[in-house]
């Protein structure tokens, strides 16, 4: 008899949820000003559509940790710190500016003259290209490289990026973007 009834609670339930309409567009519309969507946005966890690098991009792996972090220097020009791990002892550390070029960023590598890629931004995902200019191999120790790197973006707050930690190359604990 109790599942029955239960039964019947739920066929009502599920024909009582067929008779109402589809939500219309204006449902679906993010209201900007909401106190929850303004803190996301500040705190980097949802995307605020500005069209800029400003943010963490990072993964984790088997030998290590890659790590990006990237704040706005200026009108249209960013400055970055960048670490790729190759396993124990063996990374890539780089520093230098961005700067938009059509719907890229062009990286200026500051310790190796010379040395600039054109990168993009898919789906929430920094992709270096697969061959960077020979100006570039002084930003990686014995055969390593930065060449096909992808990092997932991880926060599109500038806070964030100014508290991303890397280690440099003496081993000690560095805010790149700090300050």
């Amino acid at each position: 008899m109790r599942k029955a009834s239960a039964a019947l609670i739920f066929a009502t339930l599920l024909l009582a949820a067929c008779g109402r309409p589809a939500p219309d567009a204006s449902d679906k519309a993010v209201d900007a000003a909401n106190p929850l969507e303004v803190a996301a946005r500040e705190r980097g966890i949802v995307h605020s559509g500005a069209p800029e690098p400003t943010g963490v991009f990072e993964r984790a792996h088997d030998l290590g940790r890659d790590a990006m972090c990237v704040v706005l220097d200026g009108a249209g020009q960013w400055r970055f710190a960048l670490t790729a791990a190759y396993g124990p002892g063996l990374s890539c550390r780089a520093r230098g500016e961005a700067t938009r070029d059509g719907d890229n960023w062009r990286l200026h590598f500051a310790d190796a003259p010379g040395c600039e890629a054109v990168v993009h931004e898919e789906e929430d995902e920094l992709r270096l290209p697969g061959s960077l200019p020979a100006a570039c191999a002084t930003l990686c120790p014995q055969h390593a490289s930065l060449a096909g790197l992808r990092l997932p973006r991880a926060s599109w707050s500038e806070a964030d990026a100014r508290d991303l930690r890397i280690i440099d190359g003496q081993g000690n604990i560095d805010r790149p973007c700090g300050g």
